[in-house]
C-alpha cells in the first residue's frame, strides 16, 4: 500500500513511523512532513500544502489512503473534496469536523444528546461578555470558538484576567477570527485526561487513556502550550472512571453520530475532566491529539494501518485492539520563548545516542544536518514496565540531546 500523511507536526511523524511498521504499507509520502519523517523508513517527504495538489498527487500517485493528521484541513473540508475524487481518505467530513471547528456548535451537540459537560454561554459581543464576566464567580473558562492550536483556552482567575483574555481574543483578534465569538464556561476542578477512539460511523472504539500537559511551565503554570508532554496510561483513569466515560460521554456521542447522520471515519478525541461529581467532556477534537499520538501509538501492539482500514471499511465491530502491558512517557523539548517569541535555525545533536524514541515537529533536515524550525521542536518517548521508569528514561534521554535554547518541563509524569 501506498500511504499519504498530510501534515508535518510531531504526531504525523508518529504515524508515519507506526504505519511504516506494517507489512502492509510499501511506501509512504508525507505532506510536508518534518526531518524525522525525512529519516524515517518507507518514509519521503513531499512539499504540498496545497488542497487540489494534494488530491492530485493522490489520483497520480495512486494513494491506497490519505490520512489527516491536523485539525484544519479537516475543518476546511478536505475529506469531502478527496472523496468527490473518488479518493479513500481516512478523516471526518466538514459537517462532522465542525464538532472541533466550532466550540458552540459542539457545545450545542452535548446538550442536545446528553453528554455530560459543563454549564456555559456563548457570546459574539465583547461588551455583552465582560457584563457576564463581571458578575461571574471565579474561576472561570473562556474558549474561543474555533481552531486556535490548542492555545484558545484561558482559565481566568478574577474579572482582570477575564476582561484582558476578552481584549486578546475578541477585539485584538490574536487568533485571526476564531476568537471573535467565545464560550464562557464553569470551571470544573479535577484531573484531565485524554481518550483518542476510532470511529466508523457506526462503533467507538476507545484507545488507552492518556494524560496531556499543556501549560508551559512546571506544577502547569503559565500559558497553554499546543502540549508539553504526555503520559500513558492516565493514572486516573480507573475502570469506575472509563464505565462512567462509556456511559455518559461515548455513548450519547455515538447516537449524535448516527442521529445527525454524520459522516464520520476517522478519529474522535475525548478531552475529559475527572471531579470528584463525576467525569464531563471538556471538547471533542477530530484529530489525534499531540503529544498524546505520540505517547500512545507506541503502545499499540495491534497494525494500525488494520485499525484504519477497518474503519474505512466500517467493521470496527470486529476489532480487538492489542496493547502493549507497558507505561509510557512523552516530553516535548521546545524552542526557549514558545509559546511567545523563540529563535531558530539551531543544531539539534545526539538524536542517534537516545535509548527511546524521538519524534520531530519543528525541526527540518537540511544539507545532512537537522535544525530547529518551530517552537515545539521534538518529543522524546520511552516505554518501560512501570511509570517511574519510564519517566526516569524519558528525562535521561533529553539530557542527551542538544540545541541552543532547548527548554522543557521536569515534571511530565510527575
Amino acid at each position: 500500500m501506498k500511504i499519504l500523511i498530510i501534515g508535518g507536526g510531531g504526531r504525523e511523524h508518529a504515524i508515519a513511523w507506526k504505519l511504516s511498521q506494517s507489512a502492509k504499507v510499501h511506501e509512504i509520502y508525507c505532506a510536508p512532513g518534518n526531518a524525522g519523517t525525512a529519516l524515517e523508513n518507507k518514509c519521503k517527504n513531499i512539499d504540498i500544502t496545497n488542497y487540489d495538489e494534494l488530491i492530485n498527487f493522490a489520483v497520480e500517485e495512486k494513494i491506497d489512503i490519505t490520512i489527516v493528521g491536523p485539525e484544519v484541513p479537516l475543518i476546511d473540508g478536505i475529506v469531502d473534496r478527496f472523496k468527490e475524487r473518488g479518493l479513500k481518505i481516512f478523516g471526518p467530513s466538514k459537517a462532522a469536523a465542525k464538532l472541533e471547528g466550532s466550540k458552540a456548535f459542539s457545545k450545542e451537540f452535548m446538550k442536545k444528546y446528553g453528554v455530560r459537560t459543563a454549564e456555559y454561554e456563548v457570546f459574539y459581543n465583547p461588551k455583552e461578555a465582560a457584563e457576564y464576566l463581571f458578575r461571574a464567580s471565579y474561576p472561570i473558562v473562556i474558549k474561543a470558538d474555533g481552531a486556535a492550536a490548542g492555545k484558545g483556552v484561558v482559565i481566568a482567575n478574577n474579572f482582570e484576567e477575564a476582561k484582558k483574555c476578552i481584549e486578546s481574543f475578541m477585539i485584538e483578534d490574536v487568533f485571526k477570527g476564531s476568537g471573535k465569538k467565545i464560550i464562557i464556561e464553569e470551571f470544573l476542578d479535577g484531573v484531565e485526561a485524554s481518550i483518542l477512539a476510532v470511529t466508523d460511523g457506526n462503533v467507538i472504539v476507545p484507545f488507552l487513556s492518556s494524560k496531556d500537559h499543556k501549560r508551559i511551565y512546571d506544577k502547569d503554570k503559565g500559558p497553554n502550550t499546543g502540549g508539553m508532554g504526555a503520559i500513558c496510561p492516565n493514572p486516573y483513569c480507573t475502570e469506575e472512571v472509563l464505565k462512567e466515560f462509556k456511559e455518559n460521554i461515548l455513548k450519547p456521542t455515538l447516537r449524535g453520530f448516527k442521529e445527525e447522520k454524520m459522516d464520520y471515519i476517522g478519529i474522535v478525541f475525548f478531552g475529559v475532566m475527572i471531579c470528584k461529581k463525576g467525569v464531563y467532556l471538556l471538547e471533542y477534537n477530530v484529530r489525534m491529539g499531540d503529544p498524546e499520538t505520540q505517547a500512545v501509538l507506541p503502545l499499540m501492539e495491534t497494525d494500525f494501518t488494520h485499525v484504519i482500514l477497518e474503519a474505512l471499511n466500517k467493521n470496527l465491530s470486529e476489532l480487538k485492539i492489542k496493547w502493549k502491558n507497558k507505561y509510557s512517557c512523552c516530553v516535548v523539548a521546545a524552542s526557549k520563548g514558545y509559546p511567545e517569541e523563540y529563535k531558530t535555525g539551531f543544531n539539534i545533536g545526539n538524536i542517534n545516542k537516545i535509548r527511546g524514541k524521538v519524534f520531530t515537529a519543528g525541526a527540518v533536515f537540511k544539507d545532512g544536518e537537522i535544525k530547529t524550525s518551530g517552537g515545539r521542536v521534538l518529543s522524546v518517548v520511552s516505554l518501560e514496565d512501570n511509570p517511574s521508569r519510564a519517566r526516569e528514561v524519558a528525562y535521561g534521554d533529553l539530557e542527551k540531546i542538544e540545541f541552543e535554547n532547548i527548554y522543557y518541563r521536569k515534571d511530565i509524569g510527575n
